[in-house]
């Protein structure tokens, strides 16, 4: 089980700086209308998000199989999609709302009104995800992503194809081409101790995924329907999403070559130890204890960490 203690924070969050780049746009959420309820779902990315998506959207509709769950909860700071468009939907929604967000506390906006899931996983796992999802895009998607207006910073160019050298590049630029992957984790730690903040490890979903289920709905106030359990684990494991990914989001095909199910690629762990040598796991161990609190990195690094 995941780190849970409620330890109080130094002080309520508070947005600090602005958030831009080719994917993101952190001014979306600075006159965001919360209502109270609402559900933030936050990574890195790569760390479970469309998981918990569909694990809140089987908590809030249980045992319906084919859940379009990343257009029910939007990304609200992806700059690709139009604002507009976004507040529209959640606007007309009458359920309980649950989004999705790829900000670091400090760039987000924070309600108390909220309940906010911060799933984390091991960085390494992170950017193997990361980069199979980076070299995946399609032209269309490097259209949408370089041609949207408002673009802030550099276009996104194409991944070099040896993953090894996007993965030492990744620890040395520190989250590139994307941001800061261990302030991001850091950030979000730091705030556990909040009473509308739950923290979900992807290494906990693997090997409890009923278990975790039971955590989220507990923390969101949700009562389960134990006659439609058994349904709800079951369309929230790796195989059904795989089968089902076309239903997650239309958007899907047109993004990524090989559509949906590139996106829903393996969604497991461990895949650079086949890799990354000592020297390169040594690097990756040297800059993460560095970078993050000693409980903070353990608890990143194998999720059973009880503080």
């Amino acid at each position: 089980m995941s780190s849970s203690k409620r330890s109080a924070p130094r002080a309520w969050p508070r947005k600090s700086r602005e958030l831009q780049n080719w994917i993101c746009d952190s001014t979306r959420w600075n006159d965001f209308e919360f209502r109270r309820g609402d559900i933030v779902i936050s990574t890195w990315s790569k760390a479970g998000t469309t998981w918990l998506q569909q694990i809140v959207g089987q908590l809030l509709f249980p045992g319906v199989p084919d859940l379009p769950v990343m257009d029910l909860a939007p990304w609200v700071d992806m700059r690709v999609i139009p604002k507009e468009e976004i507040v529209r939907t959640l606007s007309s929604q009458t359920h309980p709302r649950f989004m999705k967000t790829h900000l670091p506390v400090d760039a987000l906006v924070f309600s108390p009104e909220a309940k906010y899931i911060y799933a984390a996983r091991d960085g390494r796992d992170v950017l193997w995800s990361w980069y199979h999802h980076h070299v995946s895009f399609s032209e269309q998607a490097y259209d949408m992503i370089n041609n949207t207006p408002g673009l802030v910073g550099p276009p996104l160019e194409r991944p070099t194809p040896d993953v090894r050298a996007y993965f030492h590049e990744w620890l040395d630029r520190d989250g590139f081409p994307v941001w800061s992957f261990w302030q991001h984790v850091q950030s979000w730690w730091d705030i556990r101790g909040l009473d509308n903040v739950l923290l979900v490890h992807y290494a906990d979903l693997k090997q409890d995924l009923p278990g975790e289920m039971r955590r989220v709905a507990e923390f969101l106030g949700i009562e389960i329907d134990e006659e439609m359990w058994p349904s709800m684990v079951r369309h929230c494991t790796f195989e059904h999403m795989k089968r089902h990914a076309e239903v997650l989001s239309p958007l899907l095909g047109a993004v990524f070559d090989g559509g949906a199910q590139s996106f829903v690629n393996k969604g497991t762990n461990g895949r650079w130890r086949d890799v990354l040598n000592a020297g390169d796991i040594e690097k990756y161990e040297r800059i993460a204890n560095a970078s993050l609190t000693p409980d903070c990195a353990g608890w990143l690094a194998t999720g059973k960490l009880h503080v």
